[in-house]
């Protein structure tokens, strides 16, 4: 035993040296990735590239220089394991781990190519799988998305990766559609010239972009439909405001006219002829 306890005295002197260089390599990595970290993120941003993507560059760097630090540093502590060695051991760990972690590398993976891809961004309105509202934040792992009646969603980047996302906000203005329906009796291009000048009145409709279109769309049961259309912010509160006003606008205007806006209406028939019955002031039917 004490022959045991000196080999290993014997040995561990042996290597000191070696030891010593392999930390003394591993501070000059730690001083090298402090001074990366301190300067590349200020010229990354002084490139007006987003936050999320510079944690990704920098995590990546960190990583690899880390990895090349403590490879060569495990060479120096023990010239017998070569980096070829050293890289196949950490080769078979990494496939364990791989499959271990399967979920969470696909969306690491997904949130670095959509942060590099950039189909969507912070503030888009976006819709996808049943989710749909604001982007707030886009991280490596997941992306969170405030919808419309404020709850906020935590979904993993691989959805948006693997999934068609609808980016309602790609450009300023969206197009909107309502159904208006006039009585078969009035005239239908008058009816058409109230209707669009009073959608082209709407503070909301943006006509600079594209002109306002009303289409008769059906002989409906009780109206003809008209199928108006307009241009106005791709916000959904732009879109719901711009609906609210053209609609009390067309209903004004047509008011205003004299064109009936109809209730349905119903026709019955018998096969039989109906007999007719009355009552006089007092409540009583007439004798005979």
């Amino acid at each position: 035993m004490r022959l045991q306890l000196e080999g290993y005295a014997t040995g561990f002197w042996a290597i000191l040296p070696q030891l010593i260089l392999s930390v003394l390599f591993l501070l000059f990595v730690w001083a090298v990735i402090r001074a990366v970290r301190w300067l590349l993120p200020r010229t990354l941003r002084r490139a007006r590239m987003r936050r999320a993507l510079i944690d990704v560059i920098m995590m990546l760097i960190t990583v690899g220089l880390w990895l090349f630090g403590v490879l060569i540093a495990v060479t120096i502590a023990f010239p017998t394991i070569t980096p070829g060695k050293a890289l196949t051991a950490l080769g078979v760990g990494g496939v364990a781990i791989g499959f271990a972690f399967k979920d969470v590398f696909e969306n690491f993976l997904a949130g670095v190519l959509l942060l590099i891809r950039e189909p969507f961004s912070i503030d888009d309105y976006i819709d996808c799988e049943d989710i749909e509202g604001q982007v707030e934040e886009i991280t490596i792992r997941d992306t969170h998305v405030r919808q419309t009646d404020g709850q906020l969603v935590v979904a993993p980047n691989a959805m948006f990766f693997k999934n068609p996302v609808t980016i309602r906000t790609a450009r300023d203005v969206r197009r909107t559609t309502i159904i208006c329906g006039v009585a078969y009796g009035e005239d239908v291009d008058k009816a058409r010239e109230i209707i669009a000048k009073a959608v082209r009145g709407v503070d909301a409709v943006r006509d600079d972009v594209r002109d306002v279109e009303i289409f008769a769309q059906e002989f409906a049961d009780s109206a003809i439909n008209f199928e108006v259309t307009w241009w106005t912010g791709s916000r959904p509160i732009d879109i719901r405001s711009s609906r609210d006003k053209v609609v009390a606008a067309v209903k004004r205007a047509l008011d205003d006219a004299g064109v009936e806006i109809p209730f349905p209406y119903r026709t019955m028939t018998f096969a039989e002829p109906l007999t007719l019955r009355h009552e006089d002031d007092s409540g009583q039917q007439p004798a005979g």
